[in-house]
């Protein structure tokens, strides 16, 4: 189930509570006149089946209640009520499958800030891929992996292409066009300065573990498509757990850091070859998080204009 508040002026409260106590999906209405301020208004309190969120938001939004007051929405982790059993029956489909689209806008919006915090943690991915790359330690490579947070980014430039939003695009687009430079630029002078304490090996070296990383191939793209599907469920279904194992599979974290141990090393293969996988892990998990997301948007596109011509 979803909740939602809504705030109102009393004209706008009317009409919306009329529109939620007439659909099946929504139960617990609770209408509070006068009681908002800032802006002034009624308080609407209401449960939604998942399934059908985003209609009854978008039919709220059709009454122009985002200009006048606000909508929040929250996730009921449980819901103990036989009422609340049967307006998630009268929504089709099951809530595991069930997209949220505010939901899954504004968690994107929030991953895509080019912050301190996001160019560091890229920095902090990449000098520990690093460590892992020089060790020949897959396990370092994992955690890399982990700790890097460019999936945000890439899954909003997802969202923002397919549903036409062109200034989260622009944000998502500038936090990977300055976080991986710049993640990669210090990787190699940190690994410039192992080198002259002596703490990196004079010599690039072989790495039987971790070659994969500057060897690419057409199985980098098929993970690297798997795994962009796979993130793209995770992020808009309530199975966010497979998200980690997402982050795990792809290579863009430790080959944009082999690009700086390669060039500091000047070994312009591995370097090349480092960056060809960025590269192909990039456009792979791209190409496949819009057309699984645009799969998914069209499926919500035809329920909300089944539901706009059942209400006429």
């Amino acid at each position: 189930m979803v909740h939602l508040r809504v705030v109102a002026p009393p004209d706008l409260a009317e009409r919306a509570l009329e529109l939620l106590c007439r659909t099946p999906q929504v139960t617990n209405v609770v209408h509070l006149p006068g009681v908002a301020h800032k802006p002034e208004g009624d308080l609407i309190l209401c449960d939604v089946a998942r399934e059908e969120a985003s209609v009854v938001i978008g039919d709220l939004k059709d009454l122009d209640i985002p200009r006048h007051g606000s909508i929040a929405v929250e996730l009921i982790d449980s819901s103990i009520s036989a009422v609340a059993e049967a307006a998630e029956r009268a929504a089709p489909g099951l809530p595991s499958d069930a997209v949220v689209w505010e939901e899954v806008e504004a968690r994107t919006s929030e991953q895509t800030e080019l912050s301190f915090t996001f160019v560091a943690f890229m920095v902090a991915a990449m000098l520990i891929a690093a460590v892992g790359i020089i060790l020949d330690q897959p396990i370092l490579i994992v955690g890399a992996m982990v700790v890097g947070p460019e999936f945000g980014p890439l899954a909003a430039v997802c969202v923002a292409l397919v549903r036409r939003q062109p200034g989260l695009a622009r944000r998502s687009v500038l936090a990977l066009a300055v976080g991986f430079p710049v993640g990669t630029a210090a990787t190699l002078v940190a690994t410039l300065a192992l080198i002259a304490a002596g703490v990196f090996p004079d010599e690039y070296g072989t790495h039987e573990f971790t070659d994969f990383i500057s060897e690419p191939d057409f199985l980098s793209f098929f993970v690297a498509v798997v795994a962009g599907a796979a993130g793209m469920l995770s992020l808009t279904s309530a199975k966010s757990g497979a998200l980690v194992g997402v982050l795990v599979s792809v290579t863009t974290i430790p080959a944009a850091s082999n690009v700086g141990v390669a060039t500091a090393y000047g070994d312009w293969h591995a370097a090349g070859g480092a960056a060809a996988q960025l590269g192909i892990n990039l456009t792979g998990i791209v190409l496949s998080g819009m057309l699984t997301l645009y799969v998914q948007n069209n499926e919500f596109r035809a329920r909300r204009r089944r539901h706009l011509a059942d209400q006429n």
